[in-house]
Formats: structure tokens, sequence, C-alpha cells
């Protein structure tokens, strides 16, 4: 347990990168100390604005600056296991991980028990589950507001044109990137066992219809859930020319609650009371919105405070998210229903690509 003060360092200077600075700075007893990237104009232009020493080598930072206590990996997807391994054996720092944490289900196992050997830990983000909306619709299947949930729907259609894969090598790529499930669907696939429970089976229809890429973008899929209760996802990135919704809907033998906006962000509609959909809705500036801020607090109580609290999402609740999200793939692949707690990896999902595995190893 550390006594006054948390140092961070972030690796990946890409878009999320400014919303995990901006949380930091917002809690006491936290500190960035430092960032990089592998494009070293992305990491100058985050030390300059926050006055911070930048680097395009996490190595060179590490060795340099050796009072940083955890490290945030955000860089592509694919590379988040082997930074994150790779950061742990060799300088034993804590790790924060962004979505999809890692992109099979063996890799979560692994890196845990690397961390746990280390004694240090691992904190993913899904920052959704912060989210005033999804905290109350938490707290009413909990109290069984809702009652038995017999139906829940996932919607997500955005648009990501050639233009947006074009902006970097590991997007719309397996080895990196995963596509609209992966990139931009994950945080729908964690809330649907946040919400509903673990899911029993999964049957996946998956496309490549608005955008030149090897990955898809566009998912149909229905699933049954473990409570006997059935469901439908709808993921999308080929809708054009904006993007229209993303929203979960769950209707229960006592009601029904639907949430969407940039990132389930607004209740729309809550059956037990209507009026309380105004109060547990928030205005967000992106589909990032606010919930970094609470995601950074509760890290800081598993370090700081006298009385240890665990961290909210366990390893098993991280490896149930990322298998379920490998069993859509791993049914389109095999074009049949498959048993979630069957799946071990998709073949294709975090599949190598040296090439690019090479580039973005040099960080």
């Amino acid at each position: 347990m550390y006594e006054k003060k948390l140092n961070i360092a972030l690796i990946g200077c890409g878009r999320i990168a400014g919303h995990h600075l901006r949380a930091v700075k917002k809690i006491k007893g936290l500190k960035i100390v430092a960032v990089c990237d592998k494009k070293i104009k992305k990491a100058e232009y985050y030390g300059k604005k926050f006055n911070i020493p930048f680097f395009s080598n996490y190595n060179l930072m590490l060795k340099k600056i050796t009072s940083i206590n955890i490290v945030a990996i955000m860089t592509p997807s694919g590379m988040h296991y082997e930074h994150t391994i790779d950061i742990i054996n060799k300088y034993k720092k804590n790790i924060i991980v962004e979505k999809p944490t890692f992109m099979k289900p063996n890799h979560v196992k692994s890196a845990f028990k690397i961390a746990k050997k280390n004694k240090v830990k691992i904190f993913p983000v899904f920052q959704n589950r912060y989210n005033k909306a999804v905290k109350r619709i938490k707290k009413a299947i909990i109290k069984n507001e809702l009652g038995k949930i017999r139906i829940v729907n996932v919607r997500v259609r955005w648009c990501r044109p050639d233009r947006y894969y074009k902006l970097s090598k590991w997007r719309g790529t397996y080895s990196q990137d995963g596509g609209a499930l992966t990139n931009q669907g994950i945080h729908h696939i964690d809330l649907i066992r946040y919400f509903c429970g673990e899911v029993k089976s999964v049957s996946a229809i998956m496309r490549t219809l608005g955008a030149k890429i090897e990955v898809e973008d566009s998912v149909v899929a229905t699933f049954l859930l473990k409570n006997k209760g059935i469901g439908s996802l709808e993921v999308t990135t080929a809708a054009r020319p904006n993007d229209y919704e993303a929203s979960i809907s769950i209707l229960g033998s006592k009601g029904m609650a639907q949430l969407g906006g940039l990132a389930v962000n607004e209740l729309q509609v809550f059956s037990k009371n209507p009026n309380e959909c105004k109060k547990f809705s928030e205005k967000i500036p992106d589909a990032y919105g606010f919930g970094h801020i609470d995601f950074y607090r509760d890290l800081k109580k598993s370090f700081l405070q006298k009385k240890i609290k665990e961290f909210p999402l366990s390893q098993n609740d991280c490896f149930r998210t990322i298998q379920l999200l490998n069993s859509f793939y791993r049914s389109a692949e095999l074009n049949k229903q498959v048993p979630v707690s069957k799946v071990i990896s998709s073949q294709k999902l975090g599949k190598e690509n040296k090439n690019l595995s090479k580039f973005y190893r040099s960080m």
C-alpha cells in the first residue's frame, strides 16, 4: 500500500490519453509524471500541455523516472498484452489497461497470473460502468425493480468511413484492432454481463459492408442468457453519414429500462419511475464520457486508503467479458451457435501480424 501519492505514466497518446490526463488531474494523491508515444509529436503535445516529460520509448521512460508506480497502457489493442507483461516482468509496475483490456481470454489469465507473481495489480478500464444511468439501472436490477430479465437488446449504429481506418496502421486489422465489435461495441458487450449476468450461448453473423478493411464493420447476433432470457445485438460502423444510436434496452417481468446517448449516458426509459430519467442522464462532450474520473477514484481507494478496498472489476469479471467478446467471433467463424463457457479464443481476433507488432513493439 502506498501512503501518500501514486505516480502514473501513460503509454500511447491517442485521443483517449487526454481523458486520462484530465481525470487524474482532478484527484488528489494521483499524478501523471510522464507520457510516451512512438510518434514523438503526439507525446510532445501532451507533455507540453501538462508540463510533464515526454518520451518515444517506454523503456527509456521507466529507466529514467524510477518513481513511477503505475503505467497506463493505451497502445493499439493487439499490443496491450505484450506491453503489460513486458513492463511487469522488467519493471514490476502496476498496470492500467484501456479497452478491450486484452484480445484473448487466455491473455487475461496469463497477465493477471504474472501480476500476482510480481505482487502488482492490473486495472481494466470499462468506464461506462460509472455512468449515472448505468449505476441506476444496476441498482434497479439488484433491487429487483425490473423483475426477471426476459429480453435484452444492444444497438450500436455508428459511422466509421475508410478515412477513419486510414488514420493508423493498426486500425481495421485482426492483429491490432478487431473491428466494430472489439473497438466500438466492447462496452456494450461488457454491459450485457454487468446487467444481465452470464451469457450461455451466442449465434453471430459478421460482415464487412462499409469500409475496405479486413475485420468486420457489422455484426448481428442473438444470444441466450443463463437465466433463460434472450437477447439480440446489432453493432455496426457502416452507418452513413453519421452516428445514430448506441443503446441497450432491458425488458423484465416488472418493467423496462433503456439507456442510450453517445455512451449509455442517457436514461431514456425507466418504467419503474419515469421521472428519474432526467436525474440519471448526463450530457457528455464525446463517447468517452466522464467515467474515467470515478475509475481513478476506485483505483486510488485500492491503494491509498488505510482499509484496502478491492477494485470493483475483478480478474474473473474481465475474463468473462473478453471470453464473451471472443464468443461472437467464434460463432461467426464456425457459422453456428456456440456455448460461451467453452470458447477458448477466436481464431482471427488477435492473430499475429509480425510487421505490425514489430512496428508498435519498439515503443
